[in-house]
C-alpha cells in the first residue's frame, strides 16, 4: 500500500516480513480462529452481533482485510481501522445463554475485557509464526522478540495497554502454553460447527478446489496438538510424516519462487473466497469485501 509509512514499516518491521509471506495470509486466519474458539467467552464476543454461521467467510475476509490495512498501511490508514473496531468492540457485550465447560450459563462475556483481547491478539501472533516458521524460515531469536513486540503494538491499537501483554517473547510462549492447558479450554457445539467449517470447508471456485486439500491439511498439521484434540480430529503417525514432507517441499519450495508470487497482500484471495461463499447463498457480495 502507498501513503506516509505505517507501524510496522517495510525492510523493518518483523510482523511485516511475517504477514507479507502470501501463505501466512491464506492460512493464519483459519488457524488463529480454531484457536480463538476454544475459549468460550472469547468466541461468544467474536460472533456478537454477526451473521455467525450463516455466512461466516465474509466476516472472516473482512477482519483479514482490517488486519492487513493495519499491518500494511499508513499510520493514518491503521489508526483509521483501529478505531473503527474499537468502537465496533465497545458494543459487543452480553451473556452466553447455555454453560459451556467452567463457564456457567449466564457469564459475562465483552470485547474490551483484557483477557479476551489478550487471547484474540495472541492467537493471531501465535497463527501467523506458526504458519511462517513451519513453511517459509525459522526465525532467530531476536526476530521473535521484534515479532511479539510488534503485535504488542497491534494489541495497543486495539485498546489492550503494553503492561496488560507479556514484556517479552519467552513471557508470550509461556502464556501460550498455559493457555493450551488450562482446563478452561472448551469447545461448544457451535464453535465446534464453526471452527470446522471455516478451516476446512473455504467456498473457492471449482479450479481453486485442487489446492484446498493441501491448505486443509497444512492448517490441520500446524494446530497444537490440544486444540486438534478439543475439535476430536485425528493425527495419526502417517499424517505426520506426510505434513513433516509437505512442510519441507514448501520451504524449499519458497527459496526459488519470485518474490512477487510469494510476497504480497491476500486481499485478493480474501475477496474471492467471501464472493464465491456470497454466490453459493444466493448473496450480492457485501461491498466491504468487494
Amino acid at each position: 500500500m502507498h501513503g506516509r509509512p505505517g507501524y510496522f514499516p517495510r525492510g523493518v518491521s518483523v510482523l511485516r516480513r511475517v504477514h507479507g509471506a502470501r501463505i501466512v495470509g491464506v492460512l493464519y486466519g483459519q488457524r488463529a480462529l480454531l484457536m480463538q474458539a476454544t475459549h468460550p467467552l472469547a468466541f461468544a464476543g467474536l460472533t456478537a452481533n454477526t451473521q455467525g454461521l450463516a455466512a461466516p467467510f465474509a466476516r472472516l475476509a473482512h477482519t483479514a482485510k482490517t488486519m492487513e490495512r493495519i499491518f500494511f498501511g499508513s499510520r493514518a490508514e491503521a489508526d483509521r481501522e483501529a478505531a473503527r473496531v474499537r468502537a465496533l468492540h465497545e458494543r459487543v457485550r452480553g451473556r452466553i445463554a447455555e454453560p459451556a465447560g467452567p463457564y456457567p450459563a449466564g457469564s459475562r462475556y465483552a470485547a474490551t475485557d483484557v483477557e479476551l483481547l489478550l487471547w484474540i491478539l495472541a492467537c493471531l501472533a501465535d497463527s501467523a509464526l506458526a504458519v511462517y516458521e513451519l513453511f517459509v524460515r525459522g526465525l532467530s531469536d531476536s526476530e521473535r522478540e521484534d515479532f511479539w513486540h510488534d503485535y504488542v503494538r497491534v494489541g495497543e491499537l486495539f485498546g489492550l495497554e503494553r503492561e496488560q501483554a507479556p514484556s517479552s517473547f519467552a513471557g508470550f510462549r509461556r502464556y501460550m502454553n498455559e493457555r493450551l492447558s488450562a482446563p478452561e479450554m472448551f469447545v461448544t457445539g457451535e464453535a465446534r460447527e464453526l471452527g470446522l467449517k471455516v478451516a476446512f470447508d473455504l467456498p473457492v471456485p471449482d479450479h481453486r478446489r485442487p489446492a484446498l486439500a493441501v491448505i486443509n491439511f497444512a492448517v490441520l498439521g500446524s494446530l497444537p496438538s490440544r486444540v486438534r484434540d478439543a475439535y476430536g480430529l485425528g493425527w495419526s503417525a502417517p499424517q505426520r510424516r506426510a505434513f513433516q514432507a509437505l512442510a519441507l517441499g514448501l520451504r524449499g519450495g519458497a527459496a526459488i519462487t519470485p518474490a512477487r508470487v510469494r510476497r504480497g497482500s491476500s486481499a485478493g484471495d480474501y475477496d474471492l473466497v467471501a464472493r464465491t461463499e456470497a454466490r453459493r447463498l444466493g448473496r450480492t457480495p457485501s461491498a466491504r469485501t468487494r
